[in-house]
């Protein structure tokens, strides 16, 4: 009986791990291969912020990429979107001054500083593009978040959701790739 158990326990596991695999390579693939199209609006994730006030490397990485794709004529608008963090400053309102210096006019960027994570982020994105009467977007963040953003865009109703990565990348990824997974079916099931 102990024998059984054990071996469709194994089993289970090992099938866990194979869907965990292949999961994550299409992740990282997703995240990896951008789809620059013309769109309405970026939206670029926020990031933290640190202690002296200025956008983290993540945070500098997401924005250069979006003032790269904006210089390029890929959109009009761009969301900066995130919330307060623990270091006390609002990331929508840093991120927001940190492409006025790179030479984004301002009443081209809007602030969405209720972003506290991306479904917060999807769901004020929706309201902001229904009210300005845009159609598509495009998501700005690390390579392994772009998929389960996209898949909470499309959940509010978004349909045209496309993304670029930015390009950066850091040891701390393994992590951020491993906690995706169970993120991923969270938001797909919320």
């Amino acid at each position: 009986m102990n024998f059984v158990f054990i071996k469709r326990f194994l089993i289970v596991v090992a099938s866990l791990f194979i869907w965990f695999i292949i999961h994550t390579t299409f992740v990282i693939v997703d995240g990896l291969n951008d789809e620059l199209k013309p769109v309405d609006v970026a939206v670029v994730l926020g990031n933290k912020v640190e202690v002296n006030g200025q956008p983290s490397e993540r945070l500098k990485a997401r924005l250069d990429k979006s003032v790269e794709l904006y210089d390029g004529g890929y959109f009009t608008f761009i969301i900066v979107s995130g919330g307060i963090g623990k270091e006390g400053f609002d990331e929508a309102k840093v991120m927001k001054s940190y492409l006025i210096d790179k030479g984004i006019p301002e009443d081209k960027i809007i602030e969405d500083n209720n972003g506290y994570n991306s479904y917060m982020t999807a769901q004020n994105t929706s309201k902001i593009m229904e009210e300005l009467e845009l159609d598509s977007a495009m998501v700005i963040t690390q390579y392994f978040h772009v998929s389960r953003t996209k898949l909470a865009f499309r959940k509010m109703d978004i349909k045209e959701v496309y993304s670029a990565h930015a390009k950066i990348f850091e040891f701390r990824d393994i992590y951020s790739i491993i906690r995706e997974f169970p993120a991923y079916y969270k938001y797909l099931f919320k």
